[in-house]
């Protein structure tokens, strides 16, 4: 294992166990000045994402992942405001889940306890560095962040600000980055079996599939976002286009941005110039033929509707039954989140009730499939699997629990 990597791990191991005595208190004051340090040091913060900037343009970004990288003042102030929202969240560590009285004088609590140490392996969105520290901070938990080489300078800045804010408040070690770029250092995290407790991989399909297969520290899968808009026969439609806007525009590189329309036969005709007009040339549109034959458009291939693009591109196609949408979704969706739009109580009965994804829709974007949004601070990403969490995965999501078991001599006969 790579020394410096290794010293990293070994001090994360010590702090975690300084964290488990660590006090709600205390947490806030570090979540309070983390906060004020942000808002105190923008101009240096964005000089820092500037070069990343600089480098991403040089090798050929996308404006829509150039946004995904992108520090502002506005962004900024943004995050240090959701730091600031944790604060106002209860402690989850120390919550007694159940207790139980058993007839020979145990008593049996289950406790809320954090993991312990978490490797997070993330791409070229900076503002995970502090939602995901903030976050271990709260659940008393140790991060250990592998980010992306394309936000190596804003990483940085980032990070160092976090640990001199928090320097007399919680354990040293109780945030740190992995500096070296080198992708060999992924794989010695993701086996680092005896320092790391559990492995976050947040980006895209291969970042992913590379450390749901090559990890032997238990992982929790933050899915590829290959999302489903489906447009019903009997949707109403003005909910249809200001969705399908919001779902793909607003910020298209993101896991919840949707790829797929999906879009009923009777509506077809419809809906389609509509939300050709509503897109304005914005987005690059790929049709199968009858989409096709109703607006101008680029054939879409079946690699397209298995894509997560990241990008001002959608697929498109139209479909004879909600049944043949739902099973369109079955065979391409990565379970992240899908919606349907209709008034008919019974079309979204079934889909809603039909579908294994982590997060279902009624007549609303996509884009609120975020812990923000859903009340729940920030979020360490959208879980795609079953155990141990699934959808956004937030405090409650980032701790274990233990038994405490407590007798007056009791022996087993």
């Amino acid at each position: 294992m790579d020394k410096v990597l290794e010293k990293q791990l070994q001090n994360a191991s010590l702090a975690s166990r300084k964290m488990m005595h660590v006090t709600t208190v205390q947490k806030n004051q570090a979540l309070q000045a983390i906060s004020d340090a942000l808002i105190n040091h923008i101009d240096i913060i964005i000089e820092a994402n500037e070069k990343d900037l600089e480098a991403a343009k040089n090798n050929g970004m996308s404006k829509a992942m150039m946004d995904r990288l992108l520090l502002n003042k506005e962004r900024i102030e943004a995050i240090a405001n959701d730091v600031l929202k944790l604060i106002d969240l209860d402690d989850p560590v120390g919550q007694i889940i159940r207790e139980i009285q058993r007839p020979n004088g145990l008593l049996i609590k289950q406790v809320r306890v954090p993991m312990g140490v978490f490797g997070i392996i993330y791409e070229s969105r900076p503002n995970v560095t502090v939602d995901i520290a903030c976050l271990c901070i709260k659940s008393s938990n140790v991060c250990v962040l592998k980010g992306g080489k394309e936000a190596i300078h804003s990483n940085k800045i980032l990070t160092y600000i976090m640990q001199d804010a928090m320097k007399n408040i919680m354990p040293d070690n109780t945030v740190q980055l992995i500096e070296n770029t080198d992708r060999s250092i992924v794989t010695q995290l993701i086996t680092a079996n005896g320092y790391v407790d559990v492995v976050v991989p947040r980006g895209g399909a291969g970042l992913i599939n590379h450390v749901v297969k090559n990890a032997t520290v238990p992982v929790i899968e933050t899915g590829a976002g290959n999302c489903h808009l489906y447009i019903d026969k009997a949707a109403d439609m003005q909910k249809a286009i200001d969705i399908s806007v919001n779902a793909k525009i607003q910020r298209p590189s993101v896991c919840n941005a949707i790829e797929t329309i999906l879009v009923h036969k009777d509506i077809a005709h419809a809906y389609l110039p509509k939300m050709v007009e509503a897109f304005a040339g914005r987005v690059e549109i790929r049709g199968d033929k009858i989409t096709q034959s109703i607006i101008s458009c680029k054939e879409a291939t079946n690699e397209d509707y298995a894509t997560e693009y990241d990008d001002y591109i959608v697929a498109i196609k139209v479909v004879d039954s909600i049944e043949e949408a739902i099973a369109h979704i079955y065979q391409y969706s990565t379970k992240h989140s899908e919606a349907i739009i209709t008034e008919d109580p019974q079309a979204a009965d079934l889909f809603m009730n039909s579908l294994d994804s982590a997060c279902v829709y009624l007549n609303a974007s996509t884009r609120f499939s975020d812990g923000g949004e859903f009340g729940f601070g920030a979020e360490l990403g959208i879980s795609t699997q079953k155990l141990h969490a699934r959808g956004p995965l937030a405090l409650l999501e980032m701790t274990s629990f233990q038994y405490k078991v407590y007798g007056n001599g009791q022996i087993r006969k």
